[in-house]
Formats: C-alpha cells, sequence, structure tokens
C-alpha cells in the first residue's frame, strides 16, 4: 500500500449504521484509531439519532438526514475542540448511533402476587402478564443514564428495569381502578392505557416512553377460582330442592348398577324411602280437593312437620342444610347416626339425632353394622 493509500485508510469517509438486528438500542461506530476528517458525510437513517461524543461529554446530536461534517454543522464540537475561523483539519470523536423506533413485543408479568382490596371477596392475590411496547425519546439521557459507553446496547439490558418498574406501578393501577375482580377483564384496556402514561411519565429521565401497554390476562390463586366456580355453579341450578331430586335420582340408578354392594344398598334404602315419601306426598296434594276453607291451626301440642332444612355437626364442622332425602343419604353412608348433633330452625340447640323424634324414620333405614 502506497503512502496515499495508507493516508485514506487513517480518515473515515461515511459515518453510516444499517441495523441488521431487531434488539439493538444503541451502536457504537466502530473507529478504533482512524480520525473523522473534516468534510466527511453522516448518514441518519429514520428511526435513527447520531450522537457525537467527545472526551466523553455529549456534544452535537443529529436527527435523520445527510450532512457534510463542517465547523457549521458541528457547533458544541467546534467549540470544545478550539476550531476557530473555520478550521478545517480530522478530530477523533465517537458516535453513537440510537434507533428510535418503537420496540414492540416486550414481555411482563408479575412474579409475585399483587395483593389488592376486592369490594366484594376483600383481601386477593392477583397474578398478571402482558405485554408492551417502548421508544426512545431522548437519545442524549439513553446513553448518559443507561447505555453509558456500551458499544451495543440490547433491549435485554433494560428489560429487567423496566418490568420492575412495571410491576411496581402494577398493585396501584389495580386498587385505584375501584373495579371488582369480576369485572377486571372488561377494564384490562384502560387500566392498560393508564398504566403506560403513568410508566412514560417515570421514564422521561432516562428518555424512554411507553406508547403501547397490554394487559393479556389478571388471575387469582386457584383455590379462588374454585369457590367463583361453585357459585357460578350454584346459579345456573336455581331450584337446589330438584337439584337434590335429580341427585338422589342418580345414587338410586348407581345403586341399582351395584346391587352386590352393602354400602350401596343401605343408599339405595335410604334414597328408596325419601323419594317414596316425596313422591306420596305429591300424589296427596294433587288428588286433594281444595278446602272452601283454611284449615284450622295444629294444636300447641302438635310437633311441626320436619322443615326442609337440617344441619349436621360432623367432626367439629357443620354441614348442611339437608332435606329428607339428603338426610336419608348421609344416614345411609354412615355420616348420619343417633350420636350425630343435628340443628333445625325452631330448636334451643344442637341435640344428638337419636333425641329428635321427627328423624327416627331418618334413623330406622340406617343398616346395621357389618359382621366381623
Amino acid at each position: 500500500m502506497g503512502v496515499m493509500g495508507r493516508l485514506r485508510g487513517e480518515f473515515i469517509d461515511i459515518i453510516e449504521w444499517l441495523d441488521d438486528s431487531r434488539d439493538t438500542i444503541v451502536w457504537r461506530f466502530p473507529r478504533h484509531d482512524n480520525e473523522i476528517k473534516m468534510g466527511a458525510k453522516l448518514v441518519v437513517r429514520e428511526s435513527q439519532t447520531a450522537v457525537f461524543v467527545n472526551e466523553g461529554t455529549i456534544a452535537d446530536t443529529f436527527a435523520p438526514g445527510t450532512y457534510t461534517l463542517e465547523t457549521q454543522n458541528l457547533p458544541v464540537l467546534s467549540k470544545l475542540k478550539g476550531w476557530k475561523y473555520g478550521f478545517q483539519s480530522p478530530f477523533k470523536a465517537e458516535v453513537y448511533f440510537v434507533s428510535t423506533r418503537l420496540f414492540t413485543d416486550m414481555k411482563w408479568g408479575t412474579q409475585n402476587p399483587v395483593i389488592i382490596r376486592d369490594p366484594e371477596f376483600g383481601m386477593v392475590r392477583l397474578r398478571a402478564f402482558g405485554a408492551y411496547a417502548a421508544r426512545v425519546t431522548d437519545a442524549s439521557r439513553m446513553i448518559r443514564e443507561l447505555a453509558g459507553t456500551d458499544p451495543q446496547f440490547r433491549t435485554e439490558e433494560v428489560e429487567d428495569f423496566l418490568r420492575q418498574m412495571i410491576v411496581g406501578q402494577l398493585g396501584s393501577a389495580l386498587a385505584s381502578a375501584n373495579v371488582s375482580v369480576l369485572d377486571l377483564a372488561s377494564q384490562q384496556t384502560s387500566i392498560g392505557g393508564r398504566l403506560g402514561g403513568i410508566l412514560s411519565e417515570n421514564l422521561s429521565s432516562v428518555g424512554i416512553s411507553i406508547p403501547t401497554f397490554i394487559i393479556e390476562n389478571i388471575s387469582v390463586p386457584p383455590e379462588v377460582e374454585a369457590a367463583m366456580d361453585k357459585r357460578t355453579g350454584m346459579g345456573v341450578l336455581g331450584d337446589l330442592d330438584r337439584y337434590t331430586q335429580f341427585q338422589a335420582a342418580n345414587a338410586l340408578e348407581d345403586a341399582a348398577r351395584n346391587p352386590g354392594g352393602g354400602a350401596s344398598q343401605g343408599v339405595g334404602l335410604g334414597m328408596g324411602m325419601a323419594m317414596g315419601q316425596r313422591m306420596a306426598a305429591q300424589l296427596g296434594a294433587e288428588q286433594a280437593a281444595p278446602a272452601p276453607s283454611p284449615a284450622p291451626a295444629p294444636a300447641a301440642s302438635t310437633p311441626p312437620p320436619l322443615p326442609a332444612e337440617w344441619y349436621l355437626g360432623v367432626q367439629g364442622r357443620q354441614e348442611g342444610p339437608f332435606d329428607l332425602a339428603g338426610l336419608c343419604a348421609q344416614a345411609a353412608s354412615g355420616t348420619l347416626t343417633g350420636t350425630t348433633l343435628v340443628w333445625r330452625a325452631g330448636m334451643q340447640g344442637w341435640v344428638a339425632a337419636q333425641e329428635v323424634a321427627d328423624l327416627a324414620g331418618v334413623l330406622a333405614s340406617t343398616p346395621p353394622p357389618l359382621p366381623a
């Protein structure tokens, strides 16, 4: 190589960045020991910003366009270098290209649940996840506060910081929404937009904004989901009395399929008695003619008819309410015995089932214990 070739190799004529990645935010032009000659071309493409750094100080910033580097185009750098009277000479400076495009499909999620106070369920633990998009709005602040002298600053280096900011603001955003957990799905878009604005305001000091913030899902713990499913099932069933009849009919069908089982015989016997009594009562009610006058009130000594709701005390837990069919099923399964505590509306306290005369017929359907 001749002398002129070596001289040309020591000077940089064109400064540009062709980004072939999808995650680079800041890229430093590889100057090495070369000098940028006065009159060189600087090409800044759309969605880019070029920042000149001289001896650790940000000197000049260039928006998209093509520039011929001259002293009049480098006012701050010219002042730092001490160029006077348009002195044309090569110079050394670090050139950083900052991508200002929209970085999409950045994920976020709560590693630990966020606790909020729900107006219907009280204290609830929530988990959430989603995506967001970030954009550099101030290249100088980005380099000064985050990128520093990193020659290739990528999104993965700032994602943890942004995720912590998001999770830190998520709890207050959900609490300030004043929306029940059951209605959060309909408010996810508005909550996400409000949270994106708060994050952009907090991140303005480092030159980043969050123009798009998406909440994909907000979930509750599995035990809360199970309770919600039960509540939904009760609403779908509607008439619990008819549901009990349906369950009793299913139990009879299962017992008929397994006639050899002692437990199934007891269940079938109890359910059969309960269903027979209920059908007889319904048949008698249908055949009875309407009385011309209301029936006289029963005497004070006559015990009240068997109510539809009984409660059992099983191993320190309150079970129920049970109607007649339910009591027969409990007796057949061995849960209801003579010593089991029972209670119904109108009773002063819990008593053993064998002390209640109205339950004698139910206890009579209990099969005896199997022989040894």
